[in-house]
């Protein structure tokens, strides 16, 4: 897995995404599509339904055309047009 520097440019509602980390040990493992997004939350559809997973202290990894990247959830928090505007 590379780690993208420009991933949090990126819109990542429509993405894959997977958590591969959080204290939840039930969300670990969970995948779906980004379906929407607040400023602590990310909305997947998954095969078990709609599920609302926070950004804070999750690790997600988000598939991209041009490869695979691990973000830290905690620089996804806030909205993504403030996002853009702290890096």
């Amino acid at each position: 897995m590379r780690k993208g520097s420009n991933i949090l440019y990126h819109e990542i509602i429509g993405l894959e995404v997977e958590v591969v980390f959080s204290p939840n040990p039930y969300e670990i493992g969970m995948r779906g599509r980004v379906i929407d997004e607040t400023m602590n939350l990310l909305i997947l559809d998954t095969k078990r339904g709609r599920k609302r997973i926070e950004k804070r202290d999750r690790v997600f990894r988000l598939r991209l055309d041009d490869g695979v990247f691990d973000v830290y959830g905690t620089k996804l928090i806030g909205r993504p047009e403030e996002r853009v505007k702290r890096i």
